[in-house]
């Protein structure tokens, strides 16, 4: 399983409510293209998300926001993780 970080730039309006709600329809649509959702940052004062994303491929990470939400990022990285 690869481990990625997408960004998601300039939300408008942006609040900790909204961002938990987003996380909850990953949590609930992930299952089903075989990803794991672990972890979210945001910057409100700039609309700015980011998820920390166990998935089998970016396609499949992407798939999930694109039907829980609707939020896709604006880009995702392959990472590894340090020591």
């Amino acid at each position: 399983m690869a481990l990625f970080i997408d960004v998601h730039n300039h939300i408008p309006g942006l609040t900790p409510d909204a961002v938990a709600g987003a996380h909850e329809k990953d949590l609930e649509t992930q299952t089903k293209y075989g990803v794991k959702y672990l972890k979210y940052w945001y910057n409100a004062q700039r609309g700015q998300v980011f998820c920390l994303v166990e998935a089998p491929n970016k396609e499949a990470a992407v798939r999930v926001h694109a039907e829980g939400h609707g939020l896709v990022a604006d880009d995702i990285f392959e990472v590894v993780e340090g020591h």
